[in-house]
């Protein structure tokens, strides 16, 4: 997720920079443009950012602009500039939709402010928008893999490929990344959704065990975990019933090197060369850590609803110990943990730096904790995070990208 635009439209070029760099030097990202004509063709209802205006312009001013924008987009913040004397224009300004205006010269802390809550205003309305798209199309993927990072996305548009694809499917994973979840979203984004989820563990699925789950997920899907686990003659059972034309989409799960598990004969080389076609690998927490605070916060209204609770407040201090841990057990491990959090169990997982690891690895532990914390308590703004750390912007920027914490994450 990269910062919101501010598209700034200012026909003076001096005040033009000196907005700019207020606004650069206070972690947003300036788009500066000198008249209408140029700001136009950023103004649409998929221009992510807000809008800065000045009032008076030369050719088209800032009225002009203001409902411009608000005809391609009625939900668009459009903040405006006012000389002095022109407060009543503005207080008109802001009966016809404006979001807000201010007199210039402006203190830069008062400009941040109000850009913030407009920009706060925005990432609600397009959140929104998003949420009902995915209501509208059945998304089951966005609406069930959580995470705003990279790698969650990547993994959700995995997922939506091979789905519609009616082939077999391999998700991979480390224990408890949730190979099952992922394996039903597969099931409800593709073809036979309507169809059958029908889940089996490979250990122990013996083959007249197999068949009947077979027949079962007929139209539908049928998901065997751990595959690597199930008997040989089963698998062999499993390669005939594919080569029959089974109707059933076939989904196999497995935690396990199956690379190693065919080179030892635990896998047919017939199936693992069949599953390879269509691979969905799950990353771990420890690859995002900046989906933890994510994922966290679901669990815990998932679990407090489903105790009749009121969801317990997650401080900063708790997200930073949280993001601070590796977290070997995944998801599912973050999930334990915040059900106890919800239940008034524990304080959230926050714990001390792990003393097994060296010197080094502890620290690092602590910085990445701190960092996260810094970012939370300035509401992902990275220069007030910075100076709150008393460090350098460009350090801090440094120490963030060694940790892969992205400051636009911790933004509410």
């Amino acid at each position: 997720m990269s910062a919101t635009p501010v598209l700034i439209v200012e026909d003076d070029a001096a005040v033009r920079e000196a907005l700019a760099q207020s606004l650069a030097l206070a972690g947003l990202e300036p788009r500066a443009v000198g008249s209408f004509i140029a700001a136009k063709d950023h103004i649409s209802t998929t221009f992510e950012g807000v809008i800065l205006s000045d009032i008076r312009m030369p050719g088209r001013d800032g009225f002009y602009l203001l409902d411009y924008a608000l005809q391609q987009d009625p939900d668009l913040p459009v903040v405006l500039l006012t000389g002095e004397g022109d407060i009543p224009m503005a207080v008109k300004a802001m009966a016809q939709g404006a979001f807000d205006f201010l007199e210039k010269p402006c203190a830069p802390a008062d400009l941040v402010a109000v850009l913030e809550r407009a920009i706060k205003t925005r990432h609600l309305v397009l959140e929104n928008r998003r949420l009902r798209a995915q209501l509208e199309r059945g998304d089951a993927a966005a609406r069930m893999l959580f995470g705003t990072s990279q790698k969650a996305e990547t993994l959700r548009e995995n997922v939506r490929q091979v789905a519609r694809a009616h082939t077999e499917v391999l998700v991979l994973g480390d224990p408890g990344t949730g190979i099952s979840k992922v394996a039903e979203v597969i099931h409800l984004c593709s073809p036979v959704s309507k169809g059958p989820f029908v889940k089996r563990a490979g250990a122990g699925l013996e083959p007249h065990a197999l068949i009947a789950a077979l027949e079962m997920a007929q139209a539908g899907s049928l998901l065997i975990d751990e595959i690597a686990a199930m008997p040989a003659d089963s698998q062999f059972a499993l390669i005939e019933a594919l080569e029959t034309g089974a109707d059933a989409r076939l989904i196999c799960g497995s935690t396990a090197d199956l690379g190693h598990a065919t080179e030892k004969g635990a896998l047919n080389s017939d199936l693992y060369y069949r599953l390879q076609v269509m691979p969905v690998r799950i990353p771990s927490l420890a690859e995002r850590p900046e989906d933890i605070p994510v994922l966290f916060r679901h669990y815990v209204a998932l679990a407090s609803e489903q105790a009749g609770l009121s969801a317990p407040e997650i401080t900063p201090d708790v997200l930073a110990g949280l993001m601070a841990q590796d977290w070997p057990g995944n998801a599912r491990a973050l999930m334990s943990v915040a059900m106890r959090f919800a239940l008034g169990l524990e304080a959230g997982g926050v714990t001390q730096p792990d003393a097994s690891l060296g010197l080094n690895d502890q620290l690092a532990q602590v910085e990445r904790s701190l960092l996260a914390a810094a970012l939370q308590r300035a509401k992902g703004q990275a220069s007030a995070a910075a100076k709150d750390l008393h460090l350098p912007r460009k350090t801090f920027y440094d120490k963030l990208a060694r940790y892969g914490i992205r400051a636009e994450d911790f933004r509410l």
